[in-house]
Formats: structure tokens, C-alpha cells, sequence
């Protein structure tokens, strides 16, 4: 089903929610969720091993200068998909209910934890996902053979697919699907998939900025 391709782009991906499903099991066990904290830090630690480890493998990041236009797009895309991100939270726009995330022992927040929180989804989170749902499963839906699929070139049903399942990987759906959205027609106009990775990233380090501001553990 995978090729040799294919691997290197799917592995770090189902490491990170194995992960998850392993932090569920054991709150559901019974393991408080405070205890399993520096879950993440070990979720992320090993996504990047994983990145690392296949780094010659990553043909598409290979690095191509943005000109400031695009560059301007895709920082103003990040910060437009947060603002939509933490509004689109009505009760119908959400599914389950996160148990969330917070830094704060006996009320101080613990900065180590939130930096390790910050970093990981600004810088290693983006580069994973962007990998996985745009470079190749996009790509991969329209070919096996997915390198040679241009992203401009993505006909509805792969791009439609896509950002469906990557809304639905998220609490909040429907704000998973804009985000989606947002980051595959970046991705597919510049054919760079460090246009998608920067909003992305720009995304979700603003975002965590936002939860320590306001306290909206939940958004983590």
C-alpha cells in the first residue's frame, strides 16, 4: 500500500498519534492527567528523531527562497487561521471534549513546560503534519506515485478528502477544515511546502501565546 516513499512521511505521523491514544488509555486507566504533562515533551522529542532520522529523505524541503509576497501571504495566513481558530468553538463545531493542557503547578505556570509546549507545536508539529496531510496524502490520494504529482495540479476529490480528515484530527472540527483549507491552497499556489509549514507554525505559536494569555487551557 506505502511505497519506500511514502514511510518516511506517514511513520512520524502515526508516532504522534500513537501517542496520543497512549495518553488517553492511561487517563482512562486511571493516570491523572497531570502526571502525564511531559508526555509531550517525549511525543515531540521523538516526532523529531523521526524528522531528523529521514531528513535527506524530505525531496519537497529541500529550501526554495519565498519572495515577500508569498511570504507575506503565508504569515498573514497564520494569523487569520488562529483568529477563525479560536472563534469557531460553538458547541456544533466541536467534537468531544479535550481534556486540555495546563502549565501552571499550584498555580505558577511551569515556563519550561510551556516553552517545550510552544516550540514543539510552532516548529515540530507544522513540519510533520504539512508532510503528511499536504506533501503526501494529498498528493498520494491522486497517485502512488505522489513526487510526481504537482500540488497545483490536485484535482477536488483529494483536495476535499484531505482537509476533511485533517479537520476531524482536531476538537474543533470545522475550525480544523478552514485551517485545512487554508494551508492546501497556499501549499497548491506556491508549490512550496514551507509556504503551508510557515502559516502553520505562525498558527500555532500565536496560538499558544493566546492560551497563556487568556487561559484557555482547553485550546491545547
Amino acid at each position: 500500500m506505502f511505497d519506500r516513499d511514502a514511510l518516511p512521511r506517514v511513520l512520524p505521523f502515526l508516532v504522534y498519534i500513537a501517542f496520543i491514544f497512549i495518553a488517553d488509555m492511561l487517563v482512562h486507566a486511571g493516570v491523572e492527567a497531570r502526571a502525564l504533562r511531559w508526555l509531550y515533551a517525549v511525543k515531540i522529542g521523538a516526532v523529531l528523531a523521526m524528522l531528523l532520522a529521514f531528513r535527506r529523505r524530505y525531496t519537497e524541503l529541500t529550501w526554495t527562497r519565498m519572495g515577500a509576497r508569498a511570504l507575506a501571504t503565508a504569515l498573514a495566513t497564520g494569523v487569520v487561521v488562529l483568529l477563525l481558530w479560536i472563534n469557531l468553538n460553538a458547541g456544533w463545531m466541536t467534537v468531544g471534549t479535550p481534556t486540555g493542557f495546563d502549565p501552571r503547578t499550584d498555580g505558577v505556570v511551569d515556563w519550561l513546560m510551556v516553552i517545550v509546549r510552544i516550540g514543539g507545536a510552532a516548529l515540530v508539529v507544522p513540519v510533520m503534519e504539512e508532510l503528511f496531510w499536504r506533501s503526501f496524502l494529498m498528493r498520494w490520494i491522486e497517485s502512488p506515485k505522489f513526487l510526481e504529482i504537482r500540488p497545483a495540479h490536485v484535482k477536488t476529490k483529494a483536495l476535499v478528502v484531505t482537509v476533511i480528515l485533517f479537520g476531524f484530527e482536531h476538537n474543533l472540527w470545522l475550525a480544523g477544515i478552514v485551517a485545512g483549507a487554508a494551508y492546501t491552497f497556499l501549499y497548491m499556489r506556491s508549490q512550496n511546502l514551507w509556504s503551508p509549514i510557515l502559516a502553520h507554525g505562525v498558527t500555532n505559536g500565536l496560538l499558544g501565546v493566546w492560551i497563556i494569555s487568556t487561559g484557555h487551557w482547553t485550546y491545547w
